[in-house]
């Protein structure tokens, strides 16, 4: 017996020795310094950071940020005819996502009061019967008061069930209204 139990305490220990050895010599091959770490996290975070974070949607307006980016809206405002179109897209801002609904709704924070305006499906041709992506309303109030100094603005909707709010950024009236459109091509913001 205390022969079988040495040879087998020497092979173990004799593997253990490879093992760490072997470990040893591989963790030495992949050994970073905290620089190059940090470094190459930065380095994947602003990589991250431009694939998963669009500056505008495929409809080119401002995107919302609905349920820490599972969704997005995208709101395009046609200042010539007053209309403002909401677009429900998915967690990359790139595709549209039909939901059942009827409406959706901005409220308004302005000169210490609200206001709510509900935008009405307007399907798109490729979304199935009885849903849609596409939101719309013609109301220059609305308009005037997303370009409003001071003014705060919330997207509210459902999806699956779910409701989801988001912070519509202000609209900078200031800017240049071109857009490198060409003449005569609508541009919407």
């Amino acid at each position: 017996m205390k022969f079988r139990k040495a040879n087998w305490l020497a092979v173990f220990c004799c593997g253990l020795g490879l093992v760490l050895m072997g470990c040893n010599d591989q963790s030495d091959q992949n050994t970073k310094t905290f620089d190059e770490t940090a470094h190459e996290d930065k380095h994947m975070d602003e990589h991250d950071h431009a694939h998963e974070h669009p500056s505008e949607g495929p409809h080119h307006g401002s995107l919302i940020e609905l349920g820490k980016e599972a969704y997005h809206g995208e709101l395009v405002h046609d200042e010539k005819s007053g209309s403002i179109t909401v677009y429900v897209l998915d967690g990359a801002a790139k595709k549209s996502v039909p939901i059942k609904a009827e409406s959706i709704l901005v409220n308004v924070k302005h000169d210490g009061k609200g206001d709510q305006f509900a935008l009405t499906a307007a399907p798109e041709e490729s979304d199935p019967m009885g849903q849609s992506s596409r939101f719309v309303i013609k109301e220059k109030t609305l308009g005037d008061l997303l370009h409003g100094e001071g003014t705060t603005a919330r997207l509210v909707l459902e999806i699956d069930g779910k409701s989801y709010t988001g912070d519509i950024a202000a609209h900078d009236h200031d800017h240049d209204h071109d857009h490198g459109h060409a003449e005569g091509e609508k541009h919407a913001h």
